[in-house]
């Protein structure tokens, strides 16, 4: 079992310093091979490929442009009567992910529309999602990008369906079979209850426009919203293309007190071969770099990956 890959999302970490540059620049020297920004926009993407190639980082995820902040709005991809700024966004992550190398872009569903009630909305908000996620393939393949999509809380406003049906959901079209709330699968023409028979790279499992979609995870929303991290990583991994982490309750580093045994997961995500990197997407509880106490641990117990070069 390969050991786990860790970048820094330098939207949350080393807060301490101003600058994005600036944090690529402390990231490479505490250790990280990768990084991760929610929204570069404010740096010149060249400018910011030369500050990550300076840090010796490569940056892996990206987020879409997150709308109007005037307005609350987080993301688009899933608010009704914003399908065009959302494309036009989803053309600034495209370009910024060419020029920096990046290869996944995290769509934003976004919020609940201000004043609309959420239920009332849900089904009008999963259309616009997955007219959105089709469109979004099709600018993905051709520039072999890849889409990732989180669930958020739903005591941010965020927009958010529980993980089963959520996986349902988008894991019934990426199959290229559409059939309500049921999961079948293509190959053996059954209804599918586990992921046993489903391979990413089995040629038939997924269709051509839908072989760039993965869904994100952060386990800290997947701990408060669903709980049995154990049974759900086992399940659902297989089509999961990003995974983040931090603490629960408070959002602090993994190995910061809380509810959330890392050390158990982190085996558990080696078990299950996941091979992507994890993102820390936590807020630091004092100076970062002393806060990375946990993952000095980890890497002294399984080895550095830069070792290996």
């Amino acid at each position: 079992m390969a050991p786990l890959r860790f970048s820094a999302n330098l939207s949350w970490l080393f807060p301490e310093l101003p600058s994005l540059p600036a944090r690529l620049r402390a990231a490479g020297r505490s250790g990280f091979e990768a990084a991760e920004v929610a929204w570069p926009y404010a740096e010149p993407p060249e400018a910011l490929a030369r500050a990550a190639q300076d840090a010796g980082l490569r940056l892996v995820l990206i987020n879409t442009p997150r709308g109007d902040q005037e307005k609350g709005e987080m993301g688009l991809a899933a608010v009704p009567g914003r399908q065009a700024a959302f494309r036009e966004g989803l053309e600034q992550a495209v370009l910024y992910a060419k020029a920096l190398g990046c290869p996944r872009i995290h769509l934003m569903a976004g919020r609940v529309p201000q004043g609309a009630d959420r239920a009332a909305v849900r089904g009008e908000m999963e259309t616009v999602f997955l007219e959105n996620l089709k469109y979004a393939a099709g600018v993905l393949a051709q520039v072999r990008g890849r889409n990732v999509g989180d669930q958020l809380r739903h005591e941010t406003g965020h927009w958010l369906m529980p993980e089963g049906q959520m996986s349902m959901l988008v894991s019934d079209w990426l199959m290229g079979d559409k059939c309500g709330s049921s999961v079948h699968c293509i190959q053996h023409g059954a209804r599918r209850t586990s992921w046993e028979c489903w391979n990413p790279l089995t040629p038939g499992s997924r269709t051509p426009s839908t072989s760039w979609i993965h869904p994100s995870r952060d386990i800290f929303h997947w701990q408060i919203m669903d709980g049995n991290l154990t049974g759900n990583i086992r399940e659902f991994l297989p089509i999961v293309g990003h995974v983040q982490v931090a603490q629960v309750p408070g959002r602090g580093e993994p190995g910061s007190s809380g509810e959330l045994d890392f050390s158990y997961l982190f085996q558990l995500l080696e078990d299950e071969g996941y091979e992507g990197f994890v993102g820390c997407e936590y807020k630091p509880q004092g100076d970062t770099i002393a806060g990375l106490s946990w993952l000095r641990s980890y890497w002294d117990r399984r080895g550095h990956p830069q070792d290996g070069r």
